[in-house]
């Protein structure tokens, strides 16, 4: 299967031919249809992993915390270690996506194969071929709406929550 990953310290984009997901308890797997780029979040994402290591060190004061406190508790060598490490990942990208779901993990209920559904999640609803999508993460799209128009149930979605967070009021 085919799926869309960055490699953390390049920054290089690929697309590579991984395994398809395995089917658990819990969740759908969706052979997805369209996948949404976000223009902010995923941009945000990609720039970060382009960019140098104080660039990213730039971007991310909260991982440069992180990096602090555990020198503090580990020490410079095994937090290099973790450091490289994590930078040497490839991380998939996407988190907003429509599909057909293929199978039904065990505990499941209210989707069947064949389903048209809506997917989130990041590090579920990837740009791949086949997710895994938990089946909280996931809603039967209803008749009439079409695949490419569902991809974006999560950033409509991400949008709701900041209106309700805001409070906005008319007047």
């Amino acid at each position: 299967m085919k799926q869309v990953v960055q490699n953390f310290k390049t920054g290089e984009l690929k697309i590579e031919e991984l395994p398809p997901p395995a089917l658990r308890a819990g969740g759908v797997l969706v052979r997805t249809a369209y996948s949404l780029i976000s223009a902010g979040t995923e941009r945000s994402t990609v720039a970060t992993g382009q960019s140098s290591i104080v660039g990213k060190a730039r971007q991310r004061p909260d991982l440069v915390r992180q990096v602090l406190d555990n020198l503090r508790r580990e020490g410079f060598r095994a937090t290099y270690e973790k450091v490289m490490a994590r930078l040497e990942t490839v991380k998939a990208l996407g988190y907003s996506s429509a599909g057909t779901v293929m199978a039904v993990g065990e505990g499941v209920t209210g989707f069947h194969v064949g389903d048209p559904v809506a997917c989130a999640g990041a590090g579920y609803a990837s740009h791949a071929e086949v997710n895994f999508i938990p089946a909280n993460l996931c809603v039967t799209i209803p008749t009439g709406v079409s695949l490419d128009l569902a991809a974006y149930t999560t950033l409509g979605a991400i949008a709701l929550q900041g209106v309700r967070q805001s409070r906005a009021q008319l007047g």
